[in-house]
């Protein structure tokens, strides 16, 4: 069989690992900025898409049936996210005679409104959070939800991914949060419908897989949870959610297997369920007609592949397995890896993958590899890194482990915030709620590694042979005690997009033994410590670069003469007194603001999107807009101009 992958990075390349593994042929399509992309090489076939405009290439129905056809492919899996959860398109799929590899068009639709769905889990006899769509009498809205009671929840009532939600504490601003819900909403979905519900204080959000098939049989595969969320988007996940009463447990597993059975579901799908974890309740959430960005974690305490079960529940074979054969074994963390600056609002980065060093013992189901562009077009997830240990506390500290030991230099990710995560006492007790990061004051962004970077970069020059090992290091000088090298060190988008480049000289101490252990790992030993410490680093000698681990953060450096003169880069940040200007690469959303019109500190000026989230820019401070330089639909490139201020003293 030919499957075409309707999808892009990490997800290709693994529906493709498991497609090679039976014995089939794979297609990628690509738009322009992924034609040298892993998942584009490692396709039997690839077929180009278009240029990367934001509502074109993995987003047109038209392209990919083109593609569909001009491949030969028999059948097309949809990875998730794009239109894996699109009827229309798994129709389009069949009616050009391929075999869609997902859920039937029905069940997509079934659960592809919040408000259906609620309706369906509720005729099921599910639990749903008390609540109502907004389809009723607009001016009844506000005592409907006096009538639950605050705090309420109005959500978007298509899509997800934490657009077109707003948490409401009073009355008072019910009006306008529900205005600008729907508004998001109908910007990012095309639907402004809304749901308004109670909002549970104390949530977690636990997962339960199910896969079916055509002849009625559904199975679980298990909890997940995945509570640790920024956004409302999902940072760490685990299986099996821990903590769980007994009942809870047994109760989620068969209201998602019931809820599945009752719309003849046929595929790998989730339930998703928001818990009480003040009183262990649960209520439905949603379902996700589709594979999940987690479903590793699942895979490593079953044993079973779930894209191997796509397959062949769309092959028309029944579920290989049954429920009571399903095992479980051991504990299961996966970390999403971003190119995303925690200190910065998680803001999306780019850049390029100059280092990478991935420990042993892990899964890594990533998009890149070294060299790799990261561009503003498409969600900022980079990576995944899978652990699986025979309980909840191997599974945690071989994570911790591998973050210690993972190197992704070139560009800033938020591998040192996962790094401190894992070590935060509601993590390790594993009694984590969806607020925990809004409640947590995260950690600063350490200064630069420049010691460490500057004696991974003397230990492998000085076993380098050739003449003058030290020129390249920039100078080398003997003193009455102990001879010193001195290496020149240009920080590498340490501080994020747009930050300032600083160059640095680092003066390393001679007697401060370091020596490789291994791939990839420095031993530092200084006469002056108690004990040695242990890094992880990559040197690109011909590259002239370094990069180094510590507390799990890569700091990326240019290694540079110190003849060198290095103009530092544009300022960073996005607003000033007299401008507002473009913090990375994005597209403009929506203009706010008129010429002429009076602003005051922390108003919004501009909203932007990039990597899928939309991030509003606001005024610095008191002022009158001068010139608006752009219009919705623009694409701007980092430090751009966009509104400026009149002089408030001319």
């Amino acid at each position: 069989m030919k499957i075409l992958v309707a999808n892009r990075g990490e997800i290709a390349r693994r529906v493709m690992a498991t497609a090679r593994r039976l014995g089939h042929q794979t297609v990628a399509v690509y738009a322009d900025p992924d034609a040298g992309a892993p998942f584009v090489a490692e396709a039997d076939a690839a077929v180009r898409l278009g240029p990367a405009e934001l509502a074109a290439s993995y987003l047109s129905v038209p392209r990919l049936i083109a593609a569909l056809e001009a491949s030969g492919a028999d059948a097309v899996h949809p990875g998730y996210g794009f239109l894996a959860e699109n009827a229309a398109f798994a129709r389009a799929v069949q009616a050009a005679g391929a075999t869609w590899i997902g859920p039937k068009p029905e069940a997509i639709e079934a659960m592809g409104s919040k408000i259906e769905a609620r309706r369906l889990a509720a005729a099921a006899g599910v639990p749903i959070i008390p609540g109502f769509d907004t389809s009723q009498d607009p001016a009844a809205l506000a005592d409907a939800a006096s009538a639950i009671g605050y705090p309420v929840l109005i959500k978007a009532a298509a899509g997800g991914g934490g657009k077109g939600i707003r948490i409401v504490h009073e009355p008072a601003g019910f009006a306008a949060a529900l205005r600008e819900a729907s508004t998001e909403a109908e910007r990012s979905f095309g639907d402004g419908a809304v749901i308004v519900e109670r909002y549970i204080q104390r949530p977690r959000h636990v997962e339960v897989q199910v896969v079916g098939d055509r002849y009625g049989t559904v199975i679980h595969l298990g909890t997940r949870e995945c509570s640790v969320q920024r956004r409302y988007q999902k940072v760490l996940e685990e299986a099996p959610a821990p903590n769980l009463p007994d009942a809870t447990r047994a109760g989620l597993q068969t209201a998602a297997v019931e809820l599945a059975r009752s719309i003849g579901y046929d595929s790998a799908g989730t339930m998703e369920f928001i818990v009480d974890d003040e009183t262990g309740d649960f209520f439905f959430l949603e379902m996700n007609t589709r594979l999940q960005v987690e479903h590793p974690v699942t895979e490593c305490v079953t044993g079973l592949d779930l894209v191997e079960l796509m397959f062949r529940s769309a092959a028309g074979e029944p579920v290989a397995v049954a429920q009571e054969s399903v095992t479980f074994s051991g504990h299961a963390f996966e970390a999403r890896i971003n190119a995303e600056d925690p200190a910065n609002g998680f803001a999306p980065q780019i850049g390029t993958v100059t280092h990478l060093r991935v420990p042993a013992g892990v899964r890594w189901d990533a998009a890149v590899v070294e060299g790799s562009a990261i561009t503003p077009f498409y969600d900022s997830m980079v990576a995944k890194l899978i652990t699986h240990g025979p309980d909840r506390e191997a599974a945690r500290r071989q994570l911790a482990t591998a973050l210690d030991g993972l190197v992704l230099g070139g560009l800033v990710t938020n591998t040192g915030f996962q790094r401190w995560l894992v070590d935060q006492p509601p993590v390790v007790a594993g009694r984590v709620t969806t607020r925990f990061l809004d409640e947590t004051a995260l950690p600063p962004t350490p200064p630069p590694a420049l010691t460490e970077a500057a004696l991974a970069w003397r230990t492998t020059t000085a076993d380098t042979r050739g003449p003058a090992p030290w020129a390249a290091m920039g100078s080398f000088r003997l003193t009455p005690h102990r001879p010193r090298q001195v290496v020149a060190l240009r920080a590498a988008g340490a501080g994020g997009v747009g930050a300032p480049a600083e160059t640095h000289e680092v003066e390393v101490d001679a007697s401060v033994a370091a020596r490789w252990e291994g791939v990839g790992r420095l031993e530092i030993v200084d006469d002056g410590a108690d004990a040695a410490r242990r890094v992880a680093a990559s040197v690109d000698r011909p590259g002239r670069s370094v990069a180094v681990n510590v507390g799990g953060y890569t700091h990326s450096f240019d290694v540079v003469s110190r003849s060198e003169r290095w103009a530092p880069a544009a300022g960073a940040g996005h607003g000033s007194a007299t401008a507002i200007t473009a913090p990375f690469p994005a597209a403009v959303a929506e203009v706010l603001v008129t010429p002429g019109q009076a602003v005051g500190g922390g108003d919004p000026v501009v909203v932007i999107e990039a990597m899928k989230m939309l991030h509003t820019l606001s005024a610095a401070g008191a002022g009158t807009v001068d010139e608006v330089r752009v219009a919705a639909g623009d694409q701007v490139q980092s430090n751009q101009v966009l509104v400026t201020f009149a002089d408030p003293e001319s």
